[in-house]
C-alpha cells in the first residue's frame, strides 16, 4: 500500500534526497574566508545526504569551479556595501551566468533585511543571516533542493516586528489582528514554504505545537493551504512578492 501523501512529503523533508537517493553535491564559495568554508564543510559533511565537492576562495576560482565541477547547490556570501556601491552580489551573478541551474544559498555578512531582498533579486534561492547555526545551513540546503525559497527564520521574525510596529490600526473584525505574535511567525514561515519540522526547530517548539499553531492560523483566517497563506501575506504587505 502506498504511503499517504503527508508521509511521503515528510520523508523528503527528513533527508532532502532526490528520487535516486544521491547525496546533494555542494560547492562552497565564501571568498577570502577559508575558515568559514571549513566550518560549513564540517557541518555539511556530517549529513549523510549531502557532501562538499569543491571550494572556491576567489572570483576566478569560483567561475572555474562552477563551470567544471558537477554540483546542485552552492553556498556563497553577501558582502557589506562598499563606497563604490554594492559589489556583494558579484559571486551570485557569476554563478548564475556560469551555471544557471545551480541552486544558490546566500550567507548574509551584515544582518540586513535589504541584503535579503537584493540577494534574491540577484538570483539566490535562499538566504541565511549571519547568526545561523549549522543545522540552519543544512535545513536551507534541503529546502532549496526541493525547489523552495528559503528565508532565515530570524529575518522572518524581524519582518513580523517591523510590520506590527508600522501597521495602521485595523478593525477588530480583521482576522489577522486576532493572531498572536507567535501565530504571526508561524504564518510567515509556513507561507514561504517551511515545513512543521523546520518551523519547530527555528522557533524552539515541538512539531505538535507548531501543527496546532498552524491549524489555529488556518481556522482564524479561513484558509486551507500554503498558497492561500502566501497570497494573504503578500496582499497584507507582510511579504513583498519581489522578495520571493
Amino acid at each position: 500500500m502506498a504511503a499517504p501523501a503527508a508521509e511521503r512529503e515528510d520523508a523528503v523533508t527528513q533527508n532532502g534526497s532526490n528520487a535516486t537517493g544521491e547525496p546533494l553535491r555542494v560547492l562552497l564559495a565564501i571568498l577570502d574566508f577559508p575558515l568559514v568554508n571549513a566550518g560549513l564543510a564540517a557541518a555539511i559533511e556530517a549529513e549523510p545526504d549531502m557532501r562538499v565537492v569543491g571550494t572556491a576562495t576567489d572570483q576566478a576560482g569560483l567561475r572555474e569551479l562552477v563551470g567544471s565541477v558537477p554540483a546542485e547547490a552552492v553556498v556563497t556570501e553577501c558582502l557589506p556595501y562598499s563606497r563604490e556601491g554594492c559589489a556583494a552580489f558579484a559571486a551570485i551573478e557569476t554563478i548564475r551566468q556560469t551555471a544557471p541551474g545551480l541552486k544558490i544559498l546566500a550567507l548574509d555578512c551584515r544582518t540586513g533585511a535589504e541584503q535579503f531582498s537584493l540577494a534574491l533579486r540577484a538570483g539566490a534561492d535562499g538566504f541565511l543571516s549571519r547568526d545561523a547555526e549549522p543545522a540552519d545551513v543544512v535545513t536551507a540546503l534541503r529546502c532549496i533542493r526541493r525547489g523552495e525559497t528559503y528565508v532565515a527564520p530570524a529575518l522572518v521574525t524581524k519582518m513580523v516586528n517591523t510590520y506590527v510596529l508600522r501597521s495602521p490600526e485595523h478593525s477588530l473584525e480583521d482576522a489577522y489582528d486576532t493572531l498572536t505574535d507567535r501565530e504571526h511567525e508561524v504564518l510567515l514561515l509556513a507561507a514561504v514554504g517551511h515545513t512543521n519540522r523546520e518551523i519547530a526547530r527555528a522557533l524552539h517548539l515541538s512539531e505538535q505545537t507548531v501543527h496546532n499553531y498552524r491549524a489555529t492560523v488556518m481556522e482564524k483566517l479561513g484558509f486551507h493551504d500554503r498558497v492561500e497563506l502566501l497570497k494573504f501575506a503578500i496582499r497584507r504587505g507582510v511579504l513583498n512578492v519581489a522578495d520571493l
